[in-house]
């Protein structure tokens, strides 16, 4: 009997609730964007940070997919600077690796519309030709 009941440990009150509150967050359409950023973390627990270029693909106000230039053990969370835009220091957790060096990246704050239409001012993708900035805002 107790072995069981170990074997049922995986269903605690608190997974479920963890799950129900993703299920109901809010999704962000994704849209397609050519932006350099570069990913920041410390290495090996170590006070110097470690930095690696990348390009944003595809963004949404809570996520994006990053292309990286080659393959590389990135930890599970870094910061995010998108350097044209001056979006600097957005926490990012780790979400997914596909093999064609591309990840999936999840923010741990929601982007502004005022940050999100400065990301594709700068964007170099022909859908984002047309966006101008808004310096009154």
């Amino acid at each position: 009997m107790a072995a069981s009941g170990t074997a049922n440990s995986g269903h605690h009150f608190l997974n479920k609730e963890e799950s129900f509150m993703y299920d109901r967050e809010v999704r962000y359409k994704m849209e397609d964007t050519m932006n350099a950023a570069r990913i920041e973390y410390t290495e090996k627990g170590v006070m110097n940070l470690a930095s690696r270029r990348c390009d944003i693909i595809r963004i949404s106000q809570t996520s994006a997919i990053l292309a990286i230039l080659t393959q590389y053990n990135l930890p599970k969370q870094f910061y995010l600077d998108i350097p044209d835009a001056r979006i600097t220091k957005v926490g990012c957790m780790l979400m997914k690796i596909f093999p064609n060096n591309t990840i999936e990246v999840r923010f741990l704050r929601l982007l502004s519309e005022k940050e999100m239409n400065k990301i594709f001012v700068y964007s170099t993708h022909p859908s984002h030709r047309d966006r101008v900035l808004d310096i009154r805002a």
